[in-house]
């Protein structure tokens, strides 16, 4: 699983993104969803269906929703991936690890679950694609929410100046924390990691920090540019997203939070050059002593280049997964055959499956795909009005 985190104005990662977040608390499960469901389901596993289809209707006609089976939670988890047309990582969908949690809805014990999520995840830097589902929203209660974006996310510190001194893309988000009680450290760094926010049944959300051992980071070296150190940088290695409901043939889980493992251009090519984000291309730059009074000397291009080198190098240095935009291209066509081959459709956004460094050079640049369609499930989606 390769994750894209940085888009403007919207939240970007590996997954397709929609405005419907599947059915809220007082809406019953349509029997339909949970039908076609089932029906995939025995389609792919031969697993039979009549009975449990006959048990599952008549659990919703009772109480408005069903319980999954551990079997078919794992099952729609990792469809909901394969289905994700934003993804160029799919080919390790049928991977992915599942942690059922659908017991826990408590805001102090969702935050600790997500602590042991990015322990077990991060595996001292042998990154493992995983999947933590918490109680799911029924027609009587809302399941859990984390409102941030990822669960390790930098924060944005507003200056007086109107800059932002670390993550802009979260400076919203940094002021929430303050507003709930947060206290920034003193003086603000530009790689504080912010609290979790954790809600239940639209209340207040409730602040938790993580640990400095569930934070696994990396600090950034360049393989020539001795002085590339002197900037301090780092980034964290498990990109656990954690805003974006599963649905699952019609039951909706609001927190569940899935990592895989960067490819280095999202760090390298977006998080911290990106304008609105920690833009360093022209510190970068002046360290290389380019001229930067005309885009055609292409200085935005080299710098960015060398910065995507630093990445690359440092993560492999530390001995931390990482992968590059030309071996997961290649393996994306691998995945696209595959799925031909087993008669399903291969949805792709081309936008997103292309790297933004060197696309031309790579194989996923010369070809289109088929179609997105929105009402594809099993899905990660958006929650509407975000």
């Amino acid at each position: 699983m390769v994750v894209r985190d940085s888009e403007v104005p919207a939240p970007r990662d590996c997954h397709s993104h929609s405005t419907d977040s599947g059915p809220a608390p007082g809406r019953p499960v349509d029997p339909a969803e949970a039908e076609e469901f089932l029906t995939q389901l025995h389609a792919e596993t031969g697993r039979p269906v009549r009975r449990r289809l006959h048990e599952v209707l008549t659990e919703i006609d009772r109480t408005g929703t069903y319980t999954h089976t551990p079997e078919e939670l794992v099952f729609g988890a990792r469809v909901a991936w394969r289905n994700a047309a934003r993804c160029i990582g799919r080919l390790y969908w049928n991977s992915l690890r599942v942690r059922d949690l659908r017991h826990v809805r408590d805001p102090a014990d969702v935050a600790a679950e997500c602590v042991t999520h990015l322990r077990e995840a991060g595996r001292g830097g042998r990154i493992r694609s995983t999947l933590t589902v918490f109680a799911p929203s029924t027609p009587d209660a809302s399941g859990p929410r984390i409102h941030n974006e990822q669960l390790i996310r930098y924060a944005g510190h507003r200056l007086a100046d109107g800059g932002v001194r670390g993550d802009a893309r979260n400076a919203a988000l940094t002021d929430r924390a303050v507003g709930l009680g947060w206290r920034r450290p003193d003086p603000p760094g530009r790689f504080d990691v912010l609290p979790l926010l954790v809600s239940v049944d639209g209340g207040v959300p409730e602040l938790f920090e993580l640990p400095d051992d569930a934070v696994l980071e990396v600090e950034l070296t360049h393989p020539e540019l001795d002085w590339f150190a002197d900037l301090a940088l780092r980034w964290h290695a498990v990109p656990a997203i954690s805003a974006m409901p599963l649905v699952v043939g019609g039951v909706t889980y609001p927190a569940a939070p899935f990592n895989g493992w960067y490819m280095a251009t999202e760090i390298g090519a977006r998080n911290l050059v990106d304008p609105d984000r920690y833009d360093l291309l022209p510190a970068v730059a002046a360290g290389m002593g380019l001229d930067t009074g005309s885009p055609r000397t292409l200085w935005r291009d080299r710098a960015a280049l060398e910065v995507l080198r630093a990445v690359q190098h440092s993560f492999d240095a530390a001995g931390v997964t990482i992968t590059d935009h030309h071996t997961e291209s290649e393996r994306f066509l691998v995945h696209v055959d595959k799925e031909e081959r087993a008669g399903r459709s291969c949805p792709a956004d081309w936008s997103w499956i292309v790297p933004p460094v060197s696309g031309g050079l790579t194989p996923v640049f010369h070809r289109y795909y088929d179609v997105p369609q929105p009402g594809t499930r099993p899905a990660y989606l958006t929650r509407e009005g975000e």
